[in-house]
């Protein structure tokens, strides 16, 4: 009996050494990878933005392995990711203190992703005859949002909301200069009409009073601490829209009523976001705001520069903002066009950072701060479709998992998520 006590005993002893050096050894933290061995990038944010939701850990860092996350080791992190089909490595304490050996000596950083932001689309109800990248890449990633539109916007909802995006909306009151092309077209007269019934409610003698009003009230979100995002048409016209404030850019052959004829002596740049000393296209039947945009006709006639785009690189320690923004595993992000394909440079405000350019004249992204927040204008469409068309199907988002364009919206969404501290530029 006493030998059988004895073995025993023995036993248990061996058991337990052997958990506790599996306990030494085992993984503590879990890396989402996101260099090109990574299965699907889009889906990553998903992962983080849901299990920061849920109070774990999570870091990024910036520069390593093209912008990869470490994150607590824990059993939803690791389920979330295999059932989207995220890839990942689990690690223990020795090799993620490599890691931060290697982030601290390089051009990285590893800053905390604090929260979850709550998200905001500003969205018509009836959106043709667009669908909207940013829409797709959350719907994708499974990152929850709200949309929202000019009502709740000038009722003061969107303080409820940490980011906010803005669909490919036209703020002149122009019905985004359809006039030519559509003028007959049931869906554009439907939303003239809808336009036109809004303003009256909202107590505005029109369009283009009332949706004034709406982007003075999105940059007052922004310098009260809010995050903005906006591609495509959304970049220029808002900025047009401030700066015409309480000057009639309209022509007779959109609103009925004559422009004014000083209209471009009048615009005041110093409202704006990101633009200044532009010229106004007033001819309705050219599908075009103003010169800030850069003619995408000429990357359709040129066979050997499609507009494709380079991102810079910043210094992760000391740059943060622009180095979050710009997180990719390409370096060369391929072209897109949209109604407002590019920017002009000559048209950048001087305080504006270019994260990204075509070419030395045309920049495709830009970056930022305003007062508490910031705002971030990305160039184009949809980042998987070259030429969008009216009436094109939505791009099925789940083919281009690994798509670099799409990347750049999902990094802005997780954003305002980061430990502020150095945040801004």
């Amino acid at each position: 009996m006493r030998k059988k006590t004895g073995l025993l005993f023995s036993v248990i002893i061996s058991v337990a050494l052997i958990l506790t050096a599996a306990g030494a050894a085992r993984a503590e933290k879990i890396l989402i990878f996101m260099d090109r061995m990574q299965n699907d990038h889009l889906k990553a944010y998903g992962v983080v933005y849901k299990a920061v939701a849920k109070g774990i850990g999570a870091e990024w860092l910036l520069n390593y392995r093209n912008g990869s996350f470490l994150m607590d080791n824990a059993d939803f992190v690791r389920e979330t990711a295999n059932y989207m089909g995220v890839s990942f490595e689990t690690i223990d304490d020795a090799s993620a203190a490599a890691i931060y050996s290697v982030v601290k000596e390089n051009n990285m950083d590893a800053v905390k992703i604090e929260k979850a932001p709550k998200v905001a689309i500003y969205t018509p109800p009836d959106k043709r005859p667009w669908d909207d990248a940013v829409t797709l890449a959350l719907t994708y990633a499974e990152i929850p949002y709200e949309t929202l539109w000019d009502n709740e916007v000038l009722k003061g909802d969107l303080k409820k909301y940490d980011w906010l995006h803005l669909h490919h909306e036209d703020f002149t009151g122009q019905y985004g200069k359809f006039y030519g092309a559509y003028k007959n077209a049931v869906w554009y007269q439907k939303q003239v009409r809808l336009y036109e019934s809004n303003a009256r409610d909202a107590g505005f003698a029109s369009v283009q009073a009332h949706k004034c009003a709406v982007a003075k009230t999105i940059k007052k979100y922004v310098e009260d601490g809010g995050f903005l995002f906006m591609m495509c048409c959304a970049c220029d016209s808002i900025d047009i829209a401030l700066a015409a404030d309480g000057v009639d850019i309209i022509p007779a052959e959109i609103d009925g009523t004559p422009a004014d004829p000083n209209c471009a002596q009048k615009l005041d740049f110093s409202k704006t976001f990101a633009f200044k000393d532009f010229t106004l296209e007033m001819d309705p039947y050219i599908y075009e705001f103003s010169d800030i945009d850069v003619d995408a006709n000429k990357f359709f006639r040129n066979p050997t520069d499609k507009g494709d785009f380079t991102l810079f690189e910043f210094s992760a320690k000391l740059d943060r903002a622009p180095t979050i923004l710009t997180q990719s595993h390409e370096a060369s992000v391929k072209a897109f066009l949209g109604q407002t394909t590019a920017f002009k440079r000559k048209c950048v405000k001087d305080n504006v950072i270019i994260l990204a350019q075509i070419n030395e004249e045309d920049v495709k992204y830009v970056y930022s701060s305003m007062k508490e927040g910031s705002f971030t204008f990305y160039g184009g469409h949809d980042p998987e479709d070259f030429a969008h068309e009216v009436g094109s199907p939505a791009t099925n988002v789940s083919l281009h998992k690994n798509s670099a364009g799409y990347r750049l919206i999902l990094n802005n969404i997780l954003f305002p998520a980061v430990k502020k501290k150095k945040l801004k530029t």
